[in-house]
């Protein structure tokens, strides 16, 4: 009995991971610049996804009934355009943002309020639509590669480079999570007893527009890839390998892998030098 109520909660799990989600962004007055505590509440929801395996995400602007038709439809269109952009500065795969439009004004009497002032406020913002799979996807069986530590131990030439990996960042932060750490410890131990080599930390970020880096939520600072390579430096540092062999740098975005999102938030070994212990 009981393994049949377990099965029945997973599966109503399941299912309620699966519903579309829904978020409401509002703005001030003829304006398009996300508001501070809006900002704060988009970061939220963003939290609240960022781990679905999401296919799509619809972005609808609208404006009050003040204004020209014109006017109302760029100032939507604006209003949408910086939403997709906060979606693109924290790693979100810009592929499944399907429809970034401007709808214009909506008319007050389609939402019943009485305080006219209210209704416009309410009219004021961006609606976001996102759509998990539904069914879910199969994960896709990953090829297993040689662990880190072992091509640490093995033959190494000046321009080897190879991804941490299993080091996983969250979306937007360059903090490691948990599980990562005894990969880095073991990564960090095999560094110590191979002391001929020297070698550069490269951080990477995905999604963003262009080249650009992506922002680091914690600090507000566009510099999410140089942060997440300087952990990778700082932990292994306070670990006792020797600051003199190493060095950090943010790629920004300049080289994505071209596959899934999640492989472009990588942080990479570039070897620079293979020489004597001494």
């Amino acid at each position: 009995m009981k393994k049949v109520l377990l099965i029945l909660l997973l599966f109503s799990q399941l299912l309620f991971a699966q519903k579309e989600m829904k978020h409401v962004v509002y703005f001030e007055t003829d304006k398009f610049e996300i508001p501070p505590t809006e900002h704060y509440r988009l970061l939220l929801f963003l939290s609240e996804i960022e781990t679905l395996d999401i296919e799509k995400v619809s972005i609808y602007g609208f404006t009050d009934d003040r204004g020209s038709n014109s006017y109302n439809l760029v100032l939507s269109q604006n209003r949408a355009n910086s939403i997709k952009t906060i979606f693109s500065n924290n790693e979100f795969d810009e592929s499944i943002i399907t429809n970034v439009d401007g709808k214009g004004e909506i008319l007050l009497k389609l939402i019943k309020e009485e305080d006219i002032h209210k209704i416009r406020g309410l009219n004021r913002k961006v609606e976001i639509i996102v759509q998990p799979y539904n069914p879910p996807r199969v994960q896709e069986v990953v090829e297993k590669k040689p662990k880190v530590e072992d091509i640490i131990k093995g033959e190494l030439k000046e321009g080897d480079k190879f991804t941490l990996d299993n080091i996983l960042f969250k979306t937007g932060y360059s903090k490691l999570l948990p599980e990562s750490k005894p990969v880095l410890e073991n990564i960090a131990q095999a560094l110590l007893e191979r002391k001929d080599i020297y070698f550069t930390i490269q951080g990477h970020v995905c999604c963003t527009q262009n080249s650009r880096d992506a922002i680091d939520r914690k600090t507000k600072k566009r510099n999410l890839s140089v942060a997440r390579a300087k952990f990778i430096y700082d932990y292994l540092a306070k670990k006792g390998v020797s600051t003199r062999r190493m060095k950090y740098v943010g790629m920004r975005r300049k080289f994505p892998l071209g596959s899934e999102p999640k492989f472009d938030r990588r942080v990479e070994i570039l070897v620079t030098y293979v020489g004597d212990t001494n």
